[in-house]
């Protein structure tokens, strides 16, 4: 298992600096963030993995992979090293997946399938708590040189490796360093808690493109504004739309 000395947490002191004591915690800056939030457009990742096994068994087919829509993804660094970072909310299988990879583990590769705009039914596919039973089974896919699956169609695929344990959002002595060594503490209020996953992109993945002027949908990004799917558009072209209406 990974162990709490990651060489990416120094990154996390920062928020040493800043006192959770002196921050109201009320449903009204909930509210507000997530209203907030609603009006920008965020990109829309489905992360796949393999599915740990119990000792003396094995996985089969579709069995092997496992894979969660994602609700946060970024990229939150590029030298020197290219990091990515995603949130998960727990209980989760996914992160119950990850959190189980050794350092040297298959376990602690995954990949992050960066969705088209033609693909927001396998959004919806990947984000089922009951994970569609098997949505591997009927999504198209092909497997990188660590056997782990890259969504055909999707805008694009990163190859990456865990670079430590996750980071439990809903514990900030944690996160701020008073608790390093210890073990997690439990969420145990109310709504959702969420896990930090910090990965070092190690290849991005060549995939066939459509063909110009052809399949636009496969060309821009799936995203996700005030509560739909959505895409992008060029403002010069709404521009030259309200102009001729």
């Amino acid at each position: 298992m990974f162990t709490r000395a990651n060489p990416w947490r120094i990154a996390l002191r920062g928020l040493s600096r800043a006192s959770s004591s002196n921050v109201p915690l009320t449903n009204d800056i909930r509210s507000d963030l997530r209203a907030l939030l609603r009006e920008t457009a965020q990109p829309v990742a489905v992360v796949t993995s393999l599915m740990p096994t119990q000792a003396g068994t094995s996985l089969e087919g579709h069995n092997r992979f496992h894979g969660a829509t994602l609700s946060s993804f970024s990229s939150i660094s590029m030298d020197p090293h290219p990091l990515v970072a995603f949130s998960l909310r727990i209980p989760s299988r996914m992160a119950t997946a990850l959190n189980s990879a050794d350092a040297d583990s298959p376990l602690s590769h995954l990949v992050i399938n960066i969705l088209s705009a033609a693909q927001a039914s396998i959004a919806v596919r990947f984000s089922r708590p009951d994970l569609h039973s098997q949505p591997f089974a009927s999504t198209p896919y092909l497997l990188t040189d660590d056997g782990l699956p890259v969504l055909e169609g999707c805008l694009g695929a990163l190859s990456c490796k865990l670079v430590g344990v996750s980071w439990p959002l809903h514990d900030l002595h944690q996160l701020k360093g008073s608790s390093w060594g210890n073990e997690k503490t439990s969420w145990e209020g109310e709504g959702a808690a969420s896990e930090l996953f910090i990965a070092q992109v190690t290849k991005v993945e060549q995939l066939s493109t459509a063909e110009e002027g052809r399949e636009c949908a496969r060309t821009t990004p799936l995203l996700y504004y005030r509560r739909s799917y959505a895409t992008t558009c060029d403002i010069s072209s709404q521009e030259s739309i309200a102009k001729k209406s």
